[in-house]
């Protein structure tokens, strides 16, 4: 017999609309596995049952008074986290830093558009010290591990929102991404990720940091479960400075994953960016299995150039360093902070105005000539990663934060570039090696169009269904 955290999150809010199963019965089994799992796989840093439950007493109430359930948001009742980097009112705040430990007065715009969802938060995501590494291990919670193997890292900074889903948590979660944060989780956690195009969620009220790398974006199980809840996180507010276009009158995400793609042209590229890294056979194996299945379709599917060339990776770690520098870190703290951390400010602290102006500058040309370089494909394809899921302590091993920042670009060269240009972009769980780990592809649609990448990653999964794939722990 099936399970609640069995169904989609789709499937959640159909049963919640017709009473089949209240909210409150919902957020109580989530809970309860939050509690009995949650120190195994390093999925929250903190849980809030209070809160949780009265989100979903009044989710009840609201379909118990509606004259037509339909009519509710997609996702009314469903449990769905927020990520530690984010702020929602009146719960802690650590951006999984021992130096921070706030509670807020108010919300996050994409917080807010999650509550306005009528959305059930059963707490805060672990994530790495403000979000600075593509992996989840902290001085404030359990390192998050991908339930696939745990002795191996769930990625990051969303690898607390990818465990949690991963290890049936929750529904879908919240994530955010600035070089490859909900990408690198969905890769190693066997998800989808969808780091949608700047500006389509707001990053309001505090952080559109240089660069305006940083997005919001879900992690879900399905395609349609991550389009529906970025209908519930997307949308501008006055006083955003990067809105993206909204969609046409009546148009969803969740309808473009209803929708055949039609015969796309799909550009595909397998060397990294970064001069030096090498590719695992495993993660070159699903982008080969990827373009295969995409020819299936009657794709064009046509190599391409790397659309950025190695001189920006400079540019991106000046750019980054000098982001590990905005959070404020109270005097007498700094000693708490995480190594890698203090390598980054340190190194940030070096560079001038002159420097960081220079770096994007530069990377904003080089962005315009990547977007300009793939115009002409409706897709372009890559591997996730460049590495399968790697053991917890990889790469804080010998304590060299300098060897702990090339291991992390070693893994992760495919993610950031579309930081850079805004584009969007997809991770889909199409392959498991002879292992049984998960290994992510990376579709990357044209600037604001989500509802492409939405469409094919549908047709892909239809035909290469995941959803009944579970860790043991499941």
């Amino acid at each position: 017999m099936s399970e609640l955290h069995d169904l989609t999150a789709l499937e959640q809010a159909a049963a919640i609309r017709t009473r089949e199963i209240s909210a409150v019965e919902l957020a109580e089994h989530y809970l309860a596995r939050t509690e009995a799992l949650n120190d195994t796989v390093g999925a929250f840093i903190t849980v809030t049952p209070e809160i949780a439950l009265e989100q979903a007493r009044s989710a009840d109430a609201t379909v118990a008074d509606s004259a037509n359930p339909d009519d509710l948001p997609v996702l009314h009742g469903v449990v769905i986290p927020v990520k530690d980097l984010n702020f929602q009112a009146g719960v802690r705040c650590t951006l999984g830093s021992a130096t921070f430990d706030i509670v807020p007065y108010g919300d996050d715009n994409v917080v807010l558009r999650m509550k306005q969802g009528n959305l059930v938060m059963t707490g805060k995501t672990n994530t790495p010290e403000f979000g600075l590494p593509c992996y989840t291990e902290n001085a404030v919670a359990p390192a998050a591990r991908t339930p696939w193997d745990l002795t191996r890292s769930a990625g990051g900074s969303s690898g607390g929102a990818a465990a949690a889903v991963a290890s049936g948590l929750a529904a879908a979660a919240h994530g955010s991404d600035g070089g490859g944060s909900i990408r690198i989780p969905a890769s190693v956690c066997g998800l989808v990720g969808i780091k949608p195009s700047r500006g389509r969620i707001s990053n309001g009220p505090l952080r559109d940091p240089v660069g305006e790398f940083p997005v919001s974006g879900p992690i879900a199980r399905t395609v349609r479960d991550a389009a529906a809840l970025l209908d519930v996180m997307a949308g501008t507010f006055p006083d955003d400075p990067y809105p993206a276009p909204p969609l046409l009158a009546g148009e969803t995400f969740l309808r473009a994953a209803g929708r055949e793609p039609g015969v796309l042209r799909i550009g595909r590229f397998a060397r990294p960016i970064a001069a030096g890294v090498v590719v695992h056979e495993d993660c070159l194996k699903a982008y080969e299995q990827a373009s295969a299945l995409l020819e299936e379709f009657g794709h064009v599917v046509e190599d391409i150039d790397p659309p950025l060339p190695d001189m920006v990776v400079p540019a991106f770690e000046t750019i980054w360093s000098v982001l590990s520098q905005l959070t404020p870190v109270e005097p007498g703290k700094e000693e708490l902070l995480q190594p890698l951390t203090r390598h980054m400010r340190e190194r940030g602290s070096r560079l001038s105005g002159l420097d960081l102006a220079g770096a994007v500058s530069f990377a904003r040309v080089l962005a315009r000539g990547a977007i300009n370089a793939t115009s002409a494909y409706d897709v372009v394809l890559t591997p996730g990663l460049a590495l399968p899921p790697v053991p917890v302590g990889y790469f804080t091993e010998g304590g060299d934060s300098a060897v702990n920042f090339e291991r992390q670009k070693a893994f992760t060269p495919f993610t950031s570039v579309f930081n850079l240009t805004g584009q969007p972009a997809m991770s889909l769980p199409l392959h498991w090696n002879a292992e049984g780990l998960p290994i992510g592809v990376q579709i990357v649609g044209r600037p604001y169009d989500e509802m492409t990448l939405i469409s094919l990653a549908a047709q892909l999964e239809q035909a290469r269904p995941w959803l009944g794939r579970h860790p043991d722990l499941w």
